[in-house]
């Protein structure tokens, strides 16, 4: 059966007649919320991601659960679903039972089935404290500690970067611990300074490190904010490169904030990315870096293996529509 029914047409001819326009009916509601869809997700308009993370559905299409999470009492787990395309908080907080409760795997909605996981239990972001979900401008969020908190993905490799690159985040950043490298997003392959990506906080390099409690925002290909933002704030934070695929290549990098661009930087020698069997990581650039593990909250993040500078605007204003970040 087709999901594109013609509903205006059949109430004209059954119901209300033809003084009924196609659009809308005389007393406010829509054929498509009498039909039961209406339902727009961010990568229904903006497709294509490489990998999605969410706690929010993210598109019409995607079936599947949004987290798995573990009880503290007794370790169980349980995959939670969506519930009106929100994170099902009451399976969630009953699957608790008063308790704490821990993310073991962030599914992606991408389509590309890149989960990302977490198996050690010390290592788990923290998504329900003494039975209630953790909220963050009134919806959910996760914790990480800044300590050993993070998710590896399941995928080696999962990008093919021939052309640019995209990653949004929607985070909090805390005052409580505070590492000089933060990273939300990360991927090398063989340890080689030029086989990774980052998006986070803090300095781009040791000869100019941030400041302990302002922070600034450290992303790769050589562009840094160098103003401060604050902590104990919520961040919509975009990077967006229009090309990283030849060795040597050259284009435009773009860093914005809240719906604003911070700094853009035309580049002429940045190499190529090849991560070899580097995964991504969210919540730590490298485990034997311990100044790189975020200290804050994590509500979503998005890639794309491609630019979307001329849909950044739309997308940024989709995820704050949702979250009320600015």
């Amino acid at each position: 059966m087709s999901n594109n029914i013609n509903w205006g047409k059949i109430y004209e001819s059954t119901a209300w007649g033809s003084g009924v326009t196609d659009n809308n009916i005389s007393w406010g509601k829509s054929y498509a919320d009498l039909a039961g869809g209406g339902f727009t997700g961010l990568l229904d308009t903006y497709s294509g991601a490489a990998a999605a993370y969410s706690l929010r559905q993210l598109s019409s299409t995607y079936s599947g659960n949004a987290i798995k999470v573990r009880r503290a009492s007794d370790n169980a787990e349980q995959d939670i679903a969506f519930s009106n395309n929100e994170l099902d908080t009451a399976t969630l907080e009953t699957f608790a039972s008063g308790t704490d409760a821990f993310v073991t795997t962030w599914y992606d909605q991408s389509g590309n089935a890149n989960n990302a996981t977490q198996t050690t239990a010390s290592k788990q972001p923290k998504i329900v404290s003494s039975g209630s979900t953790l909220l963050r401008g009134g919806k959910p969020s996760m914790q990480f500690d800044g300590v050993n908190d993070n998710f590896i993905t399941s995928q080696n490799n999962p990008f093919t970067f021939t052309g640019g690159v995209s990653m949004i985040h929607a985070s909090y950043k805390n005052a409580t611990t505070y590492n000089a490298y933060e990273t939300i997003l990360s991927a090398n392959g063989n340890g080689s300074p030029r086989e990774k990506m980052a998006l986070g906080y803090g300095g781009s390099n040791d000869v100019n490190p941030a400041p302990t409690i302002a922070t600034d925002i450290w992303l790769p290909g050589g562009i840094q904010y160098d103003g401060t933002i604050g902590t104990n704030e919520r961040h919509l934070i975009g990077f967006y490169i229009s090309n990283w695929s030849t060795h040597r290549s050259t284009g435009l990098s773009n860093l914005r904030l809240n719906g604003s661009d911070l700094t853009t930087k035309t580049y002429g020698s940045l190499d190529p990315l090849t991560l070899g069997n580097g995964h991504i990581k969210i919540g730590v650039f490298s485990e034997t870096l311990t100044s790189s593990f975020f200290a804050g909250e994590i509500q979503e993040v998005i890639t794309y293996a491609s630019d979307k500078n001329s849909d950044r605007v739309g997308i940024e204003t989709n995820i704050n529509d949702f979250y009320s970040i600015y």
